[in-house]
């Protein structure tokens, strides 16, 4: 580094003094050139003044070109700022800068913010076409059904058969609303999040019982280890948690099926495993199964749901700086694995 320094200062007085003597040449021979009776010390000053007034050129130009070059840099930056203002975001700018200076800064900061814009501006347009389409599908079914209510040649049992999906779908088009309204919070600044010390254990064996409708209605065998582990975290948030997770469990394991669940303590951390022999995902879906609105198969149930649990799972565990994974394999089951700090 100082070897690299101590070469770039003997690079500019080396300029320097080439300069000036290049100067001094050529003010000593236009005077020389001149055709005047001139004494040698009258002379020898108008060549000082000649290449002084050389060198005050030489700078004007110089400051000219680098003063010229930099007007057109912010000219471009202000015409970069302006199409970014009416919503192009597809904007890059490419100056060849000799050495990295403030400007180069600027052009790198403006780049990253250009394509930071971008990415935000394509999620933002995905998420609109993705609440589009889960809300149209319901919205479609109940308009339908309800103008087939309309005709008097239906038998009660219609009747009663299209009032039930029409109810169907009212209640999934509310819950996406919910689940809409808690991940915007959940991402904001502003949703409430307390700590306070509880049992997970206890916890999770309260939702265990919760759910105990739903498996036993499909006479679900349930495997259940719960270590005791104090906890300091957010109560209300771990609980969609756990309840999320189970929902899942129960929804996509077969009738007579089994699910295990598990929580240890492993150093610092609470480890949580809830297992089952369900339906399972495939290696693709395993990727994206924490993405908003996705689905790992659209055709497996109609109202599967709206695809942002898991992604409400995920922010929250997230939050309370935990980690979540899964594993998985097609018709052999699903395990999702949580770890998250004690205190």
């Amino acid at each position: 580094m100082r070897g690299n320094r101590f070469f770039k200062q003997m690079l500019g007085m080396l300029f320097f003094v080439t300069f000036i003597s290049i100067s001094f040449s050529a003010g000593y021979y236009i005077i020389e050139l001149l055709p005047l009776r001139l004494t040698n010390y009258v002379r020898y000053l108008a060549a000082i003044v000649t290449s002084i007034a050389i060198m005050i050129l030489i700078g004007h130009l110089i400051h000219a070109i680098h003063h010229n070059k930099r007007v057109n840099i912010y000219l471009e930056i202000i015409d970069a700022l302006r199409k970014i203002a009416n919503g192009d975001y597809n904007v890059q700018l490419d100056f060849n800068m000799d050495k990295r200076n403030e400007m180069t800064d600027i052009i790198n900061h403006f780049n990253h913010m250009a394509k930071q814009l971008k990415q935000m501006e394509e999620m933002r347009q995905e998420f609109i076409s993705n609440v589009s389409h889960e809300i149209q599908s319901p919205l479609t079914s109940i308009v339908g059904f309800a103008q087939a209510l309309q005709f008097n040649k239906l038998t009660i049992e219609e009747r009663n058969h299209y009032l039930h999906i029409i109810e169907t779908e009212s209640r999934r088009l509310s819950k996406l609303s919910d689940n809409l309204l808690k991940l915007t919070s959940l991402e904001s600044e502003h949703h409430p999040f307390e700590r306070t010390d509880f049992r997970l254990d206890q916890q999770i064996r309260t939702i265990i019982l919760a759910c105990e409708p739903a498996w036993l209605e499909k006479e679900l065998e349930l495997d259940i280890a719960l270590e005791k582990i104090p906890i300091v975290a957010d109560q209300d948030l771990m609980s969609q948690v756990w309840t999320n997770l189970l929902h899942n469990s129960i929804k996509f394991t077969r009738h007579r099926g089994k699910i295990t669940i598990r929580l240890q303590q492993i150093d610092s951390l609470a480890s949580i495993t809830i297992s089952d022999n369900g339906i399972g995902i495939s290696e693709t879906d395993q990727f994206h199964i924490f993405e908003r609105f996705y689905k790992a198969d659209l055709a497996r149930e109609r109202s599967s749901g709206s695809g942002l649990g898991l992604s409400i799972v995920k922010k929250i565990i997230e939050m309370h700086e935990g980690n979540i994974s899964v594993k998985s394999e097609l018709e052999k089951g699903t395990t999702f694995t949580i770890l998250l700090p004690i205190s």
